[in-house]
């Protein structure tokens, strides 16, 4: 049976710092010394966002400082880091340009390198698994962060307001607004970042890219919370926020704020040119477009009509070139928008999600409850009593 007995904590005498431990373990009459990289310690330093390397024996502690060691002659013309291979420079080029060589056969996502890919993968094996809740990782490292989650333990604190954090990696990313220092510049624009992933992001405003696919409908996104959003908005029939005031449900946070000022009356946006103020901001873009001539129209230039949002502007577009990319599962039409596509589902339904409250009547399309409710009341005598017009 081996039996560890101590451990006695070094430090990589390079210049990354990097904290080990030489661990003694005895096992019957011999014994066993091994060097580990300390898995808890994510340190961020200036020039790196990244974890520091694992060293998990002598070999690849040897190995690690002839690395460090070694003249960084490869600098990325992006963000200006430097690197001591030229593979790794275009490696970490992808990152900038999105280009993405591997894709994950599980889920469909895709990475800029091998190694990136082979980490991802521990999440589908569960190598990395929390006991606690059953979440997986990457890597040891995400794991021992993730635990501290748990354990409610920040062992570091800013210096600045005190605010404590989980990994020093996050500290140095949290001074960086207290210090207003934005290292990441964008090589096509004058924009910087505090972040790296922030300048990441971004690059996909120049590129294009959109690594992000829905697997049920093909569009794709240049985020993955954007992709999250679409699913549960467009594919999902859940409801998970309700208003405080009626009890209504809605699909995201946003759906909620928006209907809240039908109860409050608040009017948050205000026009700079007029004393005028409106509930959405929708609103008050098509004022400053009535009134003011103030921001662009969106012309279509096939029947002329304008529009203030390219969303809209692209829907009517596609509706023009004949794009249906939404098809029924029951039957082989296809729709220009989800919107469509669910109003059509209806046909192959029976559920009637819209009643006459004089009546109890049911129908499956509002626009003819309605007419219905119209018809109904003024059949009651209760056209008086009721505004029909705005039912």
């Amino acid at each position: 049976m081996a039996l560890e007995f101590a451990s006695i904590p070094i430090s990589c005498i390079c210049h990354c710092q990097l904290l080990m431990y030489v661990i003694f373990t005895h096992t019957g009459n011999s014994f066993e010394v091994k060097i580990e990289a300390d898995s808890s310690d994510t340190t961020e330093y200036e020039q790196d966002d990244k974890p520091r390397t694992n060293i998990h024996s002598k070999r690849s502690l040897k190995d690690h400082k002839s690395t460090n060691d070694r003249e960084k002659r490869y600098r990325c013309t992006v963000c200006d880091k430097q690197f001591t291979m030229k593979c790794n420079l275009t490696v970490h080029s992808r990152r900038h340009t999105g280009e993405h060589l591997c894709f994950c056969r599980q889920c469909e996502k895709s990475f800029s390198s091998p190694s990136a890919l082979s980490q991802h993968k521990n999440i589908h094996t569960s190598k990395y698994k929390c006991t606690e809740c059953g979440k997986c990782f990457q890597s040891i490292n995400k794991l021992a962060v993730h635990r501290r989650s748990h354990s409610g333990q920040k062992p570091f604190e800013c210096t600045v307001c005190s605010k404590r954090f989980t990994t020093a990696g996050n500290r140095v990313k949290h001074s960086r607004i207290h210090s207003g220092e934005k290292p990441y510049k964008c090589h096509m624009c004058d924009k910087a970042f505090s972040r790296s992933e922030h300048l990441n992001s971004h690059m996909r405003v120049h590129t294009g890219d959109k690594p992000y696919k829905c697997s049920l409908c093909n569009k794709s996104f240049s985020h993955s919370c954007n992709l999250q959003t679409h699913k549960r908005c467009v594919h999902s029939n859940r409801r998970p926020y309700q208003c405080p005031y009626c009890g209504n449900v809605f699909k995201s946070i946003l759906g909620v704020r928006r209907h809240v000022h039908v109860h409050t009356g608040s009017k948050p946006h205000s026009c700079r040119l007029c004393s005028d103020r409106f509930m959405r901001y929708d609103q008050l873009k098509r004022h400053l477009l009535e009134s003011h001539n103030e921001g662009t129209w969106l012309t279509c230039n096939i029947c002329q009509k304008k529009f203030i949002h390219s969303g809209n502007f692209k829907l009517h577009v596609q509706r023009h070139e004949g794009v249906k990319p939404y098809v029924c599962c029951e039957c082989p039409k296809r729709f220009c928008t989800s919107a469509d596509l669910k109003r059509h589902q209806l046909v192959h339904s029976d559920i009637r999600s819209f009643a006459c409250g004089l009546c109890a009547k049911s129908f499956k399309y509002k626009q003819y409850v309605v007419i219905h409710f119209k018809r109904c009341a003024s059949r009651l005598g209760f056209s008086d009593t009721f505004d029909v017009t705005s039912a």
